[in-house]
């Protein structure tokens, strides 16, 4: 809703979904509804609080803090909790910048990352913004801000050329940022998408190859099928074509046998008889020359004939002993190419219903993933661009600083101004029952809190989301309490880690009732004071909180569902 990075997560519970309402009731009685667009982009502001989008004209507001024209989210935030116009200290040199309501945001609302990080709870991780966030934190303690402050900004050459130089990254600077502002999610969580997609990748390309690598042993199958049914229906071709040449020759051996029969029984019926002519060529006896070609001997012509029979029942037995081996031969292509046209369907079905289709499905969603891996290492790039960046401009500024020590550049943060911040946060330890908690005081060096001897970021990640906790509510009450402008709220994400995810041994807290007390501290708090906490466990079942809890049950038919109503 307030976001200023980039778009929401793509997640399937925001689908439907195109504005989010915020309702705000601020000190002074009035009440202001703001309609923005799940997008993102400029604000709308109506009067009152509602919970359906109003019929009415809201008013627009920017979504980015522009000190000259007043009609965005910041300046009226600000003019709500008696800000507007401030100015805080910038860099080391004294110049001043607007202050916007994203630098006291980040002290009042502590996402899951940030309540964990082992570092200030003024830093942001930008060296640069470090003068900036200091100057909103004294700001705070003493309701005074740095408009009187005058800019030691130096008039020397080398000086002059640095601070062009600065210029330059300040405009590259906030190029970047207005890129990074496109971009779905943090530096960290982006760093843990990739690893999860390099993993998801590297799962997927073992599938992928698994399952190519079944797609070619099918298809080799099928191949060396669909290449002996093609030999093995040639060959049937070719048996046809010799069975109907081997049948038409049986034919004429049978035909020449009979022929050759008839000669011979024709030779015998000749040889009895009295000759009056040659029974081969017709001549009478005193006609015939037994020296043409005709020598008129029946015998010899039957002879021959019965010669001639012998030879063709020889070759009749082998045609008909090859006949029936290519009978039998065809008789088993033919028992054997329905086996083989099955085993082809089968295996074309497998691959046109099954593997080719997963094949498909994998390939693409190996590419889906890779096209987002690339996408998160192109905003990873922008990321490490901009710290590249802001390190060089932290280089130049501290160049430029001339030897004026960072105590120097922050000075109204003095032992006296957090001295009484610390006691609070003390208080609000010993009523948590915080382990051992003896001193608290606030390192002004260090610009965070040392608990007991012990600096904040010392403590496992449990116990520093406690100190986080205590040190984002302290400041909410020390403003209160003394009338100084704060937001008047705290959002806390995930402040009782230690019940779930400690450190060590002295991480855990499970064995203690300091999430009671927790709970039980922000129940007392006055009504001029927000806190909303986001946790994973339930409170404790001896903490009373009414009807002040929501409980998000992850479940359609269980009350609601989570964030997003469903």
């Amino acid at each position: 809703m307030l976001g200023g990075k980039g778009p929401l997560p793509d997640i399937p519970q925001a689908n439907g979904y195109d504005r989010v309402l915020l309702a705000i009731a601020f000190d002074d009685g009035s009440e202001t509804t703001l309609l923005r667009s799940m997008a993102g982009g400029r604000f709308q502001a109506f009067e009152g609080l509602h919970t359906s989008i109003p019929d009415a004209e809201g008013s627009p507001l920017g979504e980015i803090h522009n000190e000259r024209d007043e009609t965005n989210l910041s300046s009226f935030l600000l003019s709500k909790i008696g800000l507007a116009g401030k100015r805080i200290k910038k860099n080391a040199t004294d110049e001043t910048q607007a202050l916007s309501f994203r630098n006291i945001a980040r002290l009042a609302i502590v996402n899951e990352e940030e309540i964990i990080q082992k570092r200030s709870p003024l830093s942001d991780g930008n060296y640069t913004a470090n003068t900036a966030n200091t100057s909103v934190f004294t700001m705070l303690l003493t309701g005074v801000d740095e408009t009187a402050l005058l800019s030691r900004k130096s008039t020397s050459p080398e000086d002059q050329k640095r601070l062009a130089q600065i210029d330059l990254l300040d405009q590259l600077i906030a190029d970047a940022q207005k890129r990074i502002t496109t971009i779905s999610g943090s530096r960290d969580e982006l760093s843990g998408q990739e690893e999860r997609l390099t993993r998801a990748m590297d799962n997927r390309a073992e599938q992928l190859a698994f399952t190519e690598e079944k797609f070619k042993a099918i298809s080799s199958r099928r191949r060396a099928i669909i290449q002996k049914l093609e030999i093995t229906n040639d060959r049937y071709t070719e048996i046809a074509t010799l069975l109907d040449r081997f049948n038409l020759l049986r034919d004429h051996y049978v035909s020449d046998y009979e022929r050759l029969l008839g000669i011979r029984e024709a030779g015998s019926f000749f040889s009895v008889l009295q000759q009056e002519v040659c029974p081969t060529c017709g001549a009478s006896p005193d006609h015939h020359d037994p020296t043409a070609v005709c020598h008129g001997d029946v015998a010899v012509t039957v002879a021959a004939a019965e010669a001639e029979m012998q030879k063709i029942e020889s070759r009749q037995s082998e045609l008909t002993t090859t006949i029936a081996a290519l009978n039998a031969e065809a008789q088993s292509i033919r028992k054997s190419l329905p086996n083989m046209r099955n085993s082809l369907s089968e295996l074309s079905i497998e691959i046109e219903t099954v593997v080719s289709p997963d094949l498909r499905r994998q390939r693409a969603t190996y590419k889906e993933l890779a096209d987002k891996g690339a996408n998160v290492r192109e905003a990873l790039g922008l990321f490490s661009n901009l710290n590249d960046l802001t390190s060089r401009k932290a280089n130049l500024e501290r160049q430029n600083e001339r030897g004026a020590g960072d105590a120097t550049s922050n000075n109204r943060l003095t032992n006296t101004v957090v001295a009484p911040f610390a006691e609070r946060v003390e208080s609000v330890l010993r009523q948590w029952g915080f382990p051992a908690v003896e001193q608290v005081h606030f390192d002004t060096t260090a610009k965070d809190l040392v608990v007991s001897g012990k600096a904040r970021t010392s403590y496992g990640k449990g116990l520093r989301a406690i100190t986080q906790s205590a040190f984002t509510i302290s400041l909410m009450q020390y403003c209160a309490d003394n009338d100084l402008p704060h937001p008047g709220i705290v959002v806390l994400d995930s402040p009782l880690l230690s019940y779930r995810e400690p450190d060590s041994a002295e991480d855990d807290l499970s064995d203690t009732n300091l999430n009671g007390n927790f709970y039980r501290y922000l129940l007392g708090l006055e009504s001029d004071r927000q806190a909303i906490i986001v946790e994973n466990m339930d409170p404790p079942s001896d903490v009373e909180l009414g009807n002040r809890v929501v409980h998000f049950s992850g479940m359609a038919d269980e009350g609601r569902f989570g964030l997003f109503p469903l």
